[in-house]
C-alpha cells in the first residue's frame, strides 16, 4: 500500500513532468541562466519546482522545503528534497535524459521517494522500511559478486574538475574489470537505474542533496548500500547537511569493491584538501 505521502509526491511529479514536456519544443525561447561555472537553470526548472511546491503544501503546509531553484523555505524535522529537472543541461542540449526529483527527509534522513521520468513514463518510488517500487514492480539491485562485467555510471561535476585526474586514474583502475564507465547527466537516474539494475554502481562527487536524496533511498529500499568515498555514511539531507557529497551506490559487494578503488587510486584521499 502506497503511503499517502508517496501519492502526493507521484502526483507532484507528473504535474512538474508535464511542465517539462510541454517546453521541450520551444528550447531555444527559454530564458536561460548561469548559477555558476557550467551550472545553468532555465525557467523551465523554476516553473515546475513552483508546481512540485504547491502540490506538497496543499497537502502537507507545515513541511519545509529544500528545492534546487527556490532554495531553503522554514525548517522543520519535516522537509521536502527538490529537484525539479535533474539533468538540466541534458534538457537544454535536446539530450533526452532528465527526471524530476522528490524526497521527504525526516531530521536529515530520506523516508520517501520518486524519481519520474516524463519522457519515458518510469516512476520510481520507495518507503522506508516498505522496499522500492518501478512502474508497480519490486526492483532489487544486482547481483554481481564483483566488479568484473559491471556497467558504473559516474558524473563529472563541474565544481569538482580540480579533482578530474584524480577520478580519472581511478577509471582507469575500474575499466580494468567493468565493462563500461557511463556517464548519463542526471545523478537522480543514475541511482534510480542502481536500483532497478540497469547500473551495477554509481560515484560521483559534487553531488547536492537534491540530485542524490530520492535515489540513495531507491538504492537502500531496493537491498543496496550507499556510502560516501571512504566508506561513511552521509551526511544529512536537509539544511543542516554538508553542502557537497560524495556517493558511492550499489549492491553490497559491488559499492565496496568500488569503494575500494577510490582509496587505493588516490582518489578519495584528494578530498582531505580543499581545492
Amino acid at each position: 500500500m502506497q503511503k499517502p505521502a508517496v501519492t502526493v509526491m507521484v502526483k507532484a511529479a507528473r504535474l512538474a513532468g508535464n511542465v517539462l514536456l510541454r517546453n521541450i519544443n520551444k528550447l531555444e525561447a527559454l530564458n536561460v541562466v548561469q548559477k555558476g561555472r557550467m551550472d545553468y537553470a532555465s525557467e523551465v526548472d523554476a516553473d515546475a519546482e513552483k508546481v512540485i511546491v504547491k502540490e506538497l503544501k496543499r497537502a502537507y503546509p507545515e513541511y519545509g522545503v529544500i528545492g534546487e531553484e527556490g532554495g531553503t523555505q522554514g525548517a522543520n524535522r519535516y522537509m521536502w528534497v527538490i529537484d525539479p529537472l535533474d539533468g538540466t543541461s541534458n534538457y537544454l542540449r535536446g539530450f533526452p535524459h532528465y527526471c524530476v526529483s522528490i524526497a521527504l527527509v525526516e531530521n536529515g534522513e530520506p523516508t520517501d521517494a520518486v524519481i519520474f521520468d516524463p519522457l519515458r513514463n518510469e516512476l520510481f518510488t520507495a518507503s522506508r522500511g516498505a522496499g522500492a517500487v518501478f512502474n508497480d514492480r519490486r526492483i532489487r539491485v544486482s547481483d554481481r559478486k564483483d566488479l568484473e562485467g559491471t556497467m558504473i555510471h559516474t558524473g563529472f561535476a563541474p565544481r569538482e574538475r580540480a579533482r578530474a585526474s584524480g577520478q580519472l586514474k581511478a577509471v582507469d583502475t575500474l575499466l580494468v574489470q567493468a565493462e563500461d564507465v557511463r556517464r548519463t547527466g542526471s545523478a537522480a537516474l543514475d541511482l534510480a537505474y542502481v536500483a532497478c539494475g540497469r547500473a551495477d554502481a554509481y560515484f560521483e562527487a559534487g553531488v547536492k542533496s537534491w540530485d542524490i536524496a530520492a535515489g540513495i533511498l531507491l538504492v537502500r529500499e531496493a537491498g543496496g548500500k550507499v556510502c560516501d568515498y571512504k566508506g561513511a555514511t552521509l551526511g544529512r539531507m536537509d539544511n543542516r547537511g554538508p553542502e557537497n557529497h560524495q556517493v558511492v551506490a550499489g549492491n553490497l559487494k559491488v559499492a565496496e569493491s568500488l569503494q575500494k578503488v577510490l582509496v587505493n587510486t588516490g582518489y578519495a584521499a584528494e578530498f582531505d584538501a580543499k581545492f
